[in-house]
Parts: structure tokens; C-alpha cells; sequence
């Protein structure tokens, strides 16, 4: 079957399926790109890209053979859709690409990230991305670069899940990090305010703190208590401190994840934002309102201090649900830390007066 490429613009031919999209070069120092590869783009829209983005185009799934087994990413029969990405090392200084995929997480329609040579031999592969939760999120890689290179999302289906990408080129250099810290959890990504959340396999405590993972695994969570994610654990005795971290996907600006511990809602968890210039933030006109709201699709960091008062020596249990404006998103890695006085721990009595 002949394969039938549809270029979603840069020089030269600029179909983006049946909306024409131009293609304005931004200044050949940039360093970043911002691909919009929505399939249903308005007629007319201009997007830019720096010269090093040589090309952008769209391989339909049905449109490829089925014995193409290069390209397949799961079992299924359907070849998957291909947004083929062409970039150019613009210079000797930059040798790694951060490549992040914006797309709906589907269960059905993950993408993954793939490296050519120019001779067709696949270099990388990354993912797929995603867990299938059904929420707007955003996943990425780093890509080594040398010369130029084609770089695929591959997406099962018709590829409508797939937004956006940003890539930004990266330098390297030595990175000092605490012993004990995955490599994975200690590359700094554009952007980001914090990195990823690690939860500990197991409970370990330091200088009188416990720190004790609740699940590492990521769980939905709705606006009602049925929805909630709710975990329990035991404490022996009652700690001077509590704090619950978690990380939290799609979460809706203003309105933070609830935490209730013990039956008593504690209040809204305290996120920690990356900076608003992140292609991550996506904005939403609901009717009748005059102010945008907005949602982070991908993961942030929240914490919630606990009141030692909720908690009790024994089992407890923590929950965790979004307000009703918020509607659904999902938490991974949350873990509680308990502090205890220790031998050594840094307190001042204050005399009555």
C-alpha cells in the first residue's frame, strides 16, 4: 500500500490535514519549539519554528502497512498514526533534545517517541507514555542528537489525542546531587520548579522524621468521597509535625485537591506551581464566567500539613478528593512524613510571662 505523508508545515508543502497551516520562522538562535499538531487547526493559523525544525509531517495509521513492524508500538492490528519530526544539531554546543509530548491519556492511545537515522534505522525509543488515566497530561524524554535525525510519535488510532510538543535543546555538564538520588529524579527539566516525587519503597526515617509511602501508584480521584483516594496506616505514637506529599495530575488552578484525614477536611493541599510560561498550562472559557480558568496537564508537586490534633495513635486514614469545580484528575507517589524529638533536635522553650 502506498503511504501517504501530509506535512503539517514548513517550507514547502503546508496541508495540515483540511486546514492550511503556515509556518512563520522564528530567529535561528532560538533554542525552544512549540509544535502545534492538532489535527483540526483553523485555516490561516501561523505557528513558528526555528530553522533547526526542518520538517513536520503526518503519517495516517490507516494509510501505512500493516507488516510495518518497525513502527508498532503494541499488539494491535492497526498500524499506528505518525507525527515525523525532522530536526537539525544546530551546533556543536547542543548534543541532548527535551522532547515533551502534550496529549489526552487514553488506555488505548498512548503515544511512544522513536529516533531514526536518516537510513531508517531506529536509534531510541521511548514509552509508551502515559498510564491511561483519560485526563489532558504531557510526558518527556531526552534525546541525544547528532546531525539530523527524525523523531516520531507514534500513536495508536487516528492520532486526535496528540496536541502539542516542545523541544529545547540542552547542554551538559556535571550535575551534583545527594547520594541516594535516581538519576531520573535529579535531571532538571525547563520549566519545572521541583523534580519528580519519589516515593520510597520502603519506611525509612532520618534525624527523627519517618517518612512512609501510602501508594506509589497512581489513583483517579473525583469531587465526591467515593471517589476519593483514601489510604491507611498506623501510627505507635503521636508525632510533633505531619505532612502528606503527593503529586497530582491535571489539576485545576485555584482549586487544589482536598485533604481529609480521620473523616476531617483539613483544607485544600498547597501546590507547588512551574513557571507560567510551561506549554503544559491550558485555558478554559467556561459560559457566562469573564475570567479563563486554567489547568496544569501534567504532574506538580503538593504538600498538606497535618494537624497532629486529626491524628491519633493507631490506624488513620488520609483522604484525598478535589472540589466539585475541579472534576476529575489523579495522585501518585504519596507518602506522609511523621517528626519525633530525637537526641539532637533543634527546639527552644519559651518561659511564661
Amino acid at each position: 500500500m502506498r503511504r501517504r505523508i501530509l506535512f503539517l508545515g514548513l517550507i514547502g508543502a503546508v496541508p495540515l490535514l483540511a486546514a492550511p497551516l503556515s509556518v512563520a520562522p522564528s530567529p535561528a538562535a532560538a533554542t525552544s519549539a512549540w509544535l502545534d499538531l492538532r489535527q483540526n487547526a483553523k485555516a490561516g493559523a501561523v505557528q513558528s519554528a526555528p530553522p533547526w525544525v526542518e520538517e513536520i509531517a503526518l503519517i495516517p495509521g490507516e494509510q501505512r502497512p500493516k507488516t510495518d513492524a518497525v513502527t508498532l508500538i503494541t499488539a494491535a492490528t492497526t498500524p499506528p498514526t505518525v507525527f515525523r519530526i525532522r530536526v537539525k544539531r544546530p551546533n556543536d554546543a547542543y548534543s541532548v533534545l527535551f522532547f515533551r509530548v502534550f496529549f489526552n491519556d487514553q488506555p488505548d492511545a498512548r503515544p511512544a517517541v522513536a529516533m531514526w537515522d536518516p537510513s531508517r534505522q531506529q536509534m531510541l525509543r521511548f514509552g509508551p507514555f502515559g498510564i491511561g488515566i483519560g485526563l489532558e497530561s504531557s510526558d518527556s524524554c531526552m534525546v541525544p542528537v547528532e546531525g539530523e535525525r527524525n523523531i516520531d510519535v507514534e500513536v495508536p488510532g487516528d492520532g486526535s489525542n496528540v496536541r502539542t510538543v516542545y523541544m529545547q535543546w540542552m547542554t551538559t555538564g556535571e550535575l551534583v546531587h545527594a547520594v541516594g538520588a535516581t538519576t531520573d529524579t535529579a535531571v532538571p527539566q525547563p520549566f519545572a520548579q521541583t523534580v519528580p516525587l519519589h516515593a520510597p519503597p520502603s519506611d525509612n526515617e532520618q534525624f527523627g522524621t519517618v517518612t512512609a509511602t501510602l501508594s506509589a501508584d497512581p489513583i483517579r480521584i473525583g469531587a465526591t468521597p467515593d471517589e476519593a483516594a483514601v489510604f491507611q496506616f498506623g501510627i505507635e505514637a503521636q508525632p510533633l509535625l505531619a505532612l502528606v506529599t503527593f503529586e497530582v495530575a491535571s489539576p485545576r488552578i485555584g482549586a487544589s485537591p482536598q485533604v481529609v484525614v480521620n473523616g476531617e477536611n483539613i483544607g485544600p493541599a498547597s501546590i507547588t506551581l512551574p513557571d507560567l510560561a510551561d506549554p503544559a498550562y491550558r485555558g478554559e472559557m467556561p459560559a457566562l464566567l469573564h475570567e479563563m480558568q486554567f489547568t496544569y496537564t501534567g504532574w506538580v508537586r503538593a504538600q498538606k500539613i497535618v494537624p497532629v490534633s486529626a491524628l491519633k495513635t493507631g490506624t488513620n486514614r488520609i483522604g484525598i478528593l478535589n472540589p466539585a469545580e475541579a472534576g476529575s484528575s489523579a495522585v501518585r507517589a504519596t507518602q506522609i512524613q511523621l517528626k519525633y524529638l530525637w537526641d539532637k533536635s533543634d527546639y527552644i522553650l519559651q518561659p511564661a510571662r
